[in-house]
């Protein structure tokens, strides 16, 4: 493993152990190699080597209080190919056209200000349309601990590249669980902060992608959230996720929903889970999470929005899979726009009564097993054209429509070898809830790296 995650990378840059070119220099140099994972689309190059130089002379002459206020100095992270950055191509995902940046995102701006070099741009499915990093620009992003499987999406070349060491964190999107599935798929955290903490500059009118970490450890990700948060005027929803609401006493009550058709070993593993949640003197409950399932609203938002920025001349580049969405949502009339954001208000509604009843609600992150590289999802949701492709993640969506706050946490794995992630949601605003009890728990579901990935067969087999 190249990348030691933020705070062990961060101790040995402090301690002189590592440079930060030769830190740098290793992180690119496995990102071009990257094994059969496929998890970077463009990998960084003089310009990432020359902040890393100037990482180390920083280093040398700041003395320790440098460490306060570049908290990232010398740290190796990836950005999502959703995002713009100004010295790599964002291309999306997508064979469409995609004019070249002149600027950072605000976020990727905030990670470079507080000392981070940008090694690469991660893999993602067109447009993050889909929960699995499937595109026409290259192979699937595969899984680091079974590169037959999927890594999950659509920030699935973040997750595959954190958990396998090719940077020491990642920066992720997430607009119907794309943080958090392949976060649990890959064995990392993956943190979506209430909407707004992170601006997301451009945003999407459907407003439910979040901007969030993914990382080795609870406080990694903490560490980069607290970087990336904070107002900004490309993004009138920022702001609305920092007021935080902590309740912080070591004693919570906890709602927890499994949800129908939980895969038998993922059941066994968050069953592990709730036990440590209770070993720690938390109150667990078992609860129902709401009264109608939102995901025919969910597609109706996510539809309608793939089809207002999509051009028909466009449309034979497209993803074809995507493309089936986009043909749905241009059959959409505004009526039904309207309907789908009154099931979206129900939900938020009842679920901030379920809030004011418990402090955290807890449940699996996906509630299927990692599925075949290459596929969009199970074998009953893999064909885009009835509309199910986000289907099998019911523990995802409903926090996006909500804007609360959700964290997945590596569970432990199943006996395949396979991770499974826990998923932590709280009241919006109330991030520092979740991370404080994430990393409560953590020490008790510690879940070994993955090994190396190596070649799966002769080439014709990827």
């Amino acid at each position: 493993m190249t990348a030691h995650g933020i705070s062990r990378t961060r101790e040995l840059l402090r301690r002189g152990e590592l440079s930060a070119v030769e830190h740098t220099t290793a992180v690119l140099a496995a990102a071009r190699e990257q094994d059969t994972l496929d998890a970077y689309v463009a990998v960084a190059g003089e310009e990432a080597l020359r902040a890393a130089e100037l990482a180390d002379r920083r280093i040398r002459e700041g003395g320790p209080d440098v460490w306060r206020t570049l908290p990232l100095l010398g740290v190796t992270v990836s950005v999502k190919d959703l995002l713009q950055t100004r010295d790599l191509p964002t291309a999306r995902g997508s064979l469409l056209p995609n004019d070249r940046p002149r600027a950072d995102a605000p976020a990727v701006a905030r990670l470079r200000a507080a000392g981070a070099v940008v090694v690469g741009k991660t893999a993602t499915s067109e447009y993050g349309w889909s929960a699995s990093t499937v595109s026409r620009v290259g192979p699937p992003t595969r899984n680091p601990y079974d590169p037959r499987l999927s890594a999950g999406g659509s920030s699935g070349g973040a997750a595959a590249a954190v958990a396998a060491g090719l940077c020491d964190g990642s920066l992720g999107t997430d607009g119907a669980g794309s943080i958090r599935i392949p976060a649990a798929f890959c064995g990392v955290v993956g943190y979506k902060p209430s909407l707004g903490r992170i601006p997301y500059v451009p945003n999407s009118a459907d407003r439910l992608a979040h901007q969030g970490p993914l990382a080795r450890t609870v406080a990694d990700a903490a560490l980069l959230a607290q970087v990336m948060a904070g107002p900004h005027p490309g993004d009138p929803d920022s702001g609305l996720g920092s007021l935080d609401a902590p309740r912080t006493r070591r004693t919570l009550r906890i709602g927890w929903i499994e949800y129908e058709g939980t895969a038998e070993e993922v059941r066994r593993v968050t069953g592990q889970a709730r036990l440590a949640l209770l070993g720690q003197g938390h109150l667990v409950e078992d609860i129902e999470p709401y009264r109608t399932d939102p995901y025919p609203a969910l597609v109706d938002l996510l539809a309608a929005c793939e089809a207002a920025g999509a051009r028909p001349e466009h449309d034979e580049r497209a993803d074809p899979g995507r493309l089936e969405v986009i043909r749905y949502g241009r059959t959409l009339s505004g009526a039904d726009v309207i309907r789908a954001e009154e099931v979206r208000q129900e939900l938020r509604t009842g679920l901030r009564a379920l809030m004011d009843r418990y402090d955290v609600l807890a449940m699996a992150t996906v509630p299927v097993e990692p599925f075949a590289a290459g596929a969009i999802g199970p074998a009953w949701a893999a064909d885009p054209r009835d509309l199910r492709w986000l289907a099998w993640a019911p523990a995802a969506y409903p926090f996006n429509m909500t804007g609360q706050p959700a964290l997945s946490l590596p569970a432990g794995l199943t006996r395949s070898g396979l991770p499974v992630g826990l998923q932590l949601v709280g009241p919006v605003g109330a991030d520092d809830l979740v991370l404080t009890l994430a990393a409560r728990l953590e020490p008790d579901l510690a879940t070994p790296a993955p090994a190396p990935a190596r070649a799966l067969e002769p080439a014709a087999a990827r």
